[in-house]
Order: structure tokens, then C-alpha cells, then sequence
């Protein structure tokens, strides 16, 4: 069944042209991974068909009443509410249904209404929404329900728009970099619920292992043009190296016909024939062909880098604690040449702080942290870089320096890597407010490595950059020969880049694992599950009835049966009135009486039943 149909939309600002004369469409039960460079018209492609912006030519066409969402990089959330008034404001068609239910519940004569609200409870599950939205919520760490949305961090907001559109059960669900501001828990947990959901989804993510067990197609923007491939990331890479050689030979046959018919063309008189101008015509459009370059950019730096020294980093029973916070306890490590560590651990366990500590912009409460002469930090941080109003992307750079010394005498400048990181000599001279947020992000990355550090540390580095920059900083990563400490909820990158983890736990403890991220995961799924018991018992916590008091005593079958005997008694005490009713009528015959009296005998029966067992759960509850 076709959702959305995309024809002919083209888009630009001013001279530059991002594509023109795109089709395509989306059909249900799709997981669609879309892929472009950034600043190709990624993201204006995706708010098109969103419907937060026009295109310059064709339109996007949706099948009737069909429910769309859409997950915006900033989402727009109202501040004076808090994270549970948030939910309830949603357009979300099951409160929708749960309000008529409260309005009946106000109405007790209007028997019928009642009875059409109760069902249409039933019939979607409204009893347990309760139970859902505060599962999605301690799933993505938000477990403070009366916080305000303005206390919230941008990541934060982020998560609680995310909670938001999944209760909301679209039939289209489209998201822009879904994965950012969550950690790697978060990333699988989402991973698992799409599964398991019939979402169909049209997303934009540079998280490859997300496009590799979510997306079942993978639809790339590359020059103006779309390449669709029917299959998951791995397909896609596979199918895309095929295309690419195949354009190539394209090319070349194109280049040879090219000097061919350019001869032809020199040696032509003035006059032109019909049967020339037709020649002439396709002489054109060989010559386009035969010019069509890809802007593929390998990163093959041998960088020759300070000399390190015996002594690079030592960190001798390292503490910090913030308030009741302990984030590091006692930890020791002594750093050696060629470390490639990767640092992964949930939010607000210290993995930026041990970062700062390292660097030196924040002291340990204990401890001594000893850093080699020779040693050269690089540090990119989350924080980003401050611009000037007015600077040009290569003055930027050139702040920070004119070249870095490659091996053998040779050296790479300011303009060749911001060449090697996918800025062309045009974009160079571009200001920098106009960049995109990844092309900030790329600039500052430049603005780094320039630097000629021997120890590189990269805090989130692959939040905002697209597939293509991301294969770049892993080949220049792969030949960096200096030390190098990354902190990445990109599972693809690390298992790429490091050799060994800090797994980051709480309460001041580090594992240090011998292995990549893919290592880890395999190591604690071949555990027994002492940590996943703990987590269950804190989500059963959530698992209340719909308006009750979250502090309870009863285990999460008991709560079911709380609330279905809540609903049942509510069902009986309606059948109770109604057959009361018929009897205060006096309309009934001797046999109909009988008939009546042994189901009000029955409903009292039940009603009894099922008061003593609330009683019961009521009285455990409390205790």
C-alpha cells in the first residue's frame, strides 16, 4: 500500500541547486535509511516531505487519513509544561479515547455512552497507556515526570519529543538523526522496539549499525540524484562499491568517445547538416558524461607527528565526586604508545569529566594525574568551536595553523585538508554561519587535527556527520600513529577505531575490557542477567494502574489484576443498575423476572468476589 508519493519536487537557494526533479515513494511496512552528504539537501529533503517546507517545483502526496510524525533535530515543545503534561498534550488518539472514557465515568445515567467509551478502552489497549508511557519514558531517562520542559538539556528534550511520537503509534513515522543525545542502551533498546512495532519509517541517521537492524531499504542522495537499494547497510555498501565501478567504466568509454568525436568536431566545416546537428547534440551529452567526476575523498595522511616520549599519560588513584555524585574512585592507568581506547557508559557517569580531568580543566579531588613532556593534546570536545562573525571557513582553520608535516619532508596545508574533509576550494571561501551544523561540526574537527596533536581525544565526535565524513575520520583515525582516547555512542565507529574500552558503570567504576565494542556486547549477553534482573524490578516500578499512586507493593501480574478488577466492577455495578431498573419499570412478566433475578443473583455474586480481592490487593498496596 503507498503512503506518501514524491514527484518531480526539486529544491534551491538562489544559484546552488540541491536536486531537481526527485520521485519516489514510501509504502507500508518500509524502514527507509536515507543517506546523503552534508549540505547536499538532506535535511531539506526530509522536511519536504515532512510538510515543514515547500519544494521549488512538484509536490508530495499522502494517502488519505493516514497518521504521520515527525522527529525533528530540534524538536518545538512547549517549556511551562512539565515531562508528564507533556504526554497528556499530545494528539495522540488514544488519550483521545481515555478522556471520552473520563467524561462517560461523569455521566453514569448515559448507560450507552458508557458502554461505547469501555469498549473503545478495551479495543486499544487505553488501560495500559499509563504503563507504556512510563516504560518509553524510564527507557529513554526520564524519570523525573514533574520536570519542567525548560529545566530540560537539549538532548533531554530531544528523548521526551521521541517518547512522545512512539506513543503516538503513526502509521509514518518519519525521524531526523533518531539516535543523537541517546546512549548505546538507549540505541538498542529503540532498536528493539522498532522491531517489534509496525512502524513504517523513513529516517536519517549517520548510526550505520541503526541503518544495518532497523532499515529494511536504503535510499542515497548523491549529485542531485537518487540510488535506491532493496536491502539493509551491509547490502547497500556491497551494491553501491558494484554501481560506482560500473560508472567508472561508463566514464571511461565516455572519454574515449569523447576525444573521438571532439576530432570529428574540429575537423567540421561551418555549415551544418541535419544529420550533424544531431551528432552534434549527442556530442553534448557524451562530453557530460565523460566530465562527471565523484567527489570521493580517501583520507591517506602519514602524518609525522611530535615524537612521544617514554612517559605519556600516567593516572595514579584518580578521584571526583560532585555533591553525592562519586564519578571516579581511586582509578589508576598508565597509558602506552599506540593506546586506542574507546569510552562507552550511560549518561552522568563522568566520561566527559575524566576527559577534563585528563586535559586539565578540572582538578581530581584525590589523586595525581601526570602528563609526559612531549605529550600534544588535540581535544575536540561537544561544545564545538566559537566563530566569528564575518570569518571564512579557511580563517577559521588557518587560527590554528597553516599546515601539518607529513613524512618524508612533505607536508599537507590549511586548504588541502579542508580539501581531504569534503570542503572544496568554493566552500573554503564560504562564511561560516552558513555551514550546516555538520559542516561545523567537520570544520572543527579540521581545526584540531591542524594542530599536529600526538594525543588525540574525541568527545562524541560522530554526532552530526554524515556516512561519507565518518568513513574519512575513520581512515584518518586507522593512520593516525599517536595515542587516542574516544568517547562514541557510534557502535560502527568504535568497533572500527579502538582496541580496548572503559566501560563507564556509576558510582566510580571503571571496567577496562579488552576488546571492541561488538566484544563487549557478545561478553555481557553470554552473562547471567543479574544487571537485567534489577533493571526489570525498577521498570515494574512504572507498571501502575491507569491514575493511581506509583508506590506500590504489588508485583507486576498483581497490578494487572488490580486494574482489571477495577474495570470488571465498574462493567458489574453498570449491569447491576440496569437490571434494577427493569424491575422499578414493572414491565416485566412472572418468567422474565426469574430470568432477571438469577442474573442479578450472579452479578451481586461476582461483585462480592471480585470487592474481597481488591480489598486484598488494596490493603498490600498500601502496606
Amino acid at each position: 500500500m503507498n503512503y506518501v508519493s514524491v514527484e518531480h519536487i526539486a529544491k534551491g537557494f538562489g544559484e546552488r541547486i540541491l536536486f531537481k526533479d526527485i520521485s519516489f515513494g514510501i509504502n507500508e511496512g518500509q524502514k527507509i535509511g536515507f543517506v546523503a552528504k552534508n549540505g547536499t539537501g538532506k535535511t531539506s529533503l526530509l522536511n519536504i516531505i515532512a510538510g515543514d517546507e515547500e519544494p521549488d517545483e512538484g509536490q508530495v502526496v499522502y494517502r488519505k487519513n493516514l497518521k504521520v510524525a515527525f522527529l525533528p533535530q530540534e524538536p518545538n515543545l512547549n517549556p511551562d509544561l512539565t515531562i508528564e503534561q507533556t504526554i497528556f498534550a499530545s494528539d495522540n488518539d488514544v488519550l483521545q479515547v481515555i478522556k471520552e472514557y473520563e467524561k462517560a465515568l461523569e455521566n453514569p445515567d448515559d448507560v450507552e455512552g458508557y458502554q461505547n467509551a469501555f469498549e473503545k478502552m478495551d479495543a486499544i489497549n487505553a488501560w495500559d497507556f499509563e504503563t507504556q508511557y512510563k516504560q518509553i519514558l524510564f527507557k529513554l531517562k526520564l524519570e523525573d515526570l514533574q520536570k519542567k520542559v525548560s529545566a530540560l538539556s537539549g538532548g533531554q528534550k530531544k528523548r521526551l519529543a521521541l517518547a512522545n511520537i512512539l506513543l503516538s503509534k503513526p502509521n509514518l513515522l518519519y525521524l531526523d538523526e533518531p539516535t543523537n543525545h541517546l546512549d548505546l542502551e538507549m540505541i538498542e533498546w529503540l532498536e528493539e522496539y522498532f522491531a517489534k512495532e509496525n512502524f513504517t519509517l523513513f529516517m536519517v541517521t549517520h548510526d550505520r549499525y541503526f541503518l544495518e537492524n532497523v532499515c529494511n531499504e536504503i535510499v542515497e542522495l548523491e549529485n542531485g540524484q537518487l540510488y535506491s537499494y532493496k536491502g539493509n547497510y551491509a547490502y547497500y555498501l556491497d551494491n553501491k562499491e558494484s554501481r560506482v565501478a560500473n560508472e567508472q567504466i561508463a566514464t571511461d568509454k565516455a572519454k574515449q568517445l569523447y576525444k573521438k568525436e571532439l576530432d570529428w568536431m574540429r575537423r567540421q566545416p561551418k555549415a551544418r547538416t541535419t544529420k550533424s546537428k544531431s551528432r552534434i547534440d549527442d556530442f553534448y551529452e557524451i562530453k557530460e558524461r565523460a566530465h562527471k567526476r565523484r567527489n570521493d575523498h580517501e583520507v591517506q595522511l602519514e602524518i609525522n607527528m611530535e615524537r612521544m616520549g617514554s612517559k605519556i599519560l600516567e593516572l595514579h588513584k584518580i578521584s571526583k565526586t560532585f555533591g553525592d555524585l562519586l564519578l571516579l574512585d581511586k582509578f589508576e592507568y598508565v597509558f602506552k604508545k599506540g593506546e586506542r581506547i574507546g569510552i562507552i557508559g550511560k549518561n552522568g557517569t563522568g566520561k566527559s569529566t575524566f576527559l577534563n580531568m585528563i586535559t586539565g580543566s578540572i582538578t581530581p579531588d584525590h589523586g595525581k594525574i601526570v602528563i609526559g613532556d612531549t605529550i600534544k593534546f588535540g581535544y575536540y570536545t561537544q561544545s564545538g568551536i566559537s566563530i566569528k562573525e564575518g570569518q571564512k571557513v579557511i580563517d577559521v582553520i588557518r587560527e590554528f595553523g597553516d599546515y601539518i608535516p607529513l613524512k618524508k619532508g612533505r607536508q599537507i596545508s590549511a586548504q588541502q585538508l579542508l580539501e581531504r574533509f569534503l570542503f572544496d576550494r568554493k566552500k573554503q571561501y564560504d562564511f561560516v554561519e552558513k555551514l550546516s551544523g555538520g559542516e561545523r561540526k567537520r570544520l572543527y574537527l579540521c581545526t584540531v587535527l591542524i594542530q599536529n596533536p600526538n594525543f588525540l581525544i574525541l568527545d562524541e565526535p560522530t554526532n552530526d556527520l554524515d556516512i561519507v565524513t565518518l568513513n574519512v575520520l575513520e581512515n584518518f583515525l586507522l593512520d593516525f600513529p599517536g595515542c587516542l582516547i574516544v568517547v562514541s555512542h557510534d557502535r560502527y565507529f568504535m568497533d572500527k577505531i579502538v582496541d580496548h574500552l572503559f566501560v563507564f558503570r556509576g558510582n566510580g567504576v571503571i571496567q577496562d575490557f579488552p576488546g571492541n565494542y561488538t566484544d563487549y556486547r557478545t561478553y555481557e549477553n553470554s552473562k547471567e542477567p543479574e544487571v537485567k534482573i534489577a533493571e526489570n524490578t525498577a521498570e515494574t516500578k512504572t507498571k501502575n494502574s491507569w491514575k493511581k499512586d506509583s508506590k506500590t507493593a504489588l508485583s507486576y501480574n498483581e497490578q494487572k489484576e488490580y486494574n482489571r478488577i477495577e474495570r470488571d466492577l465498574k462493567k458489574l455495578e453498570l449491569q447491576k443498575k440496569e437490571i434494577e431498573n427493569l424491575f422499578t419499570e414493572g414491565n416485566l412478566d412472572s418468567e422474565k423476572i426469574n430470568e432477571e433475578s438469577l442474573k442479578l443473583k450472579k452479578i451481586i455474586q461476582e461483585i462480592e468476589e471480585n470487592e474481597m480481592r481488591w480489598f486484598e490487593l488494596s490493603e498490600k498496596m498500601e502496606g
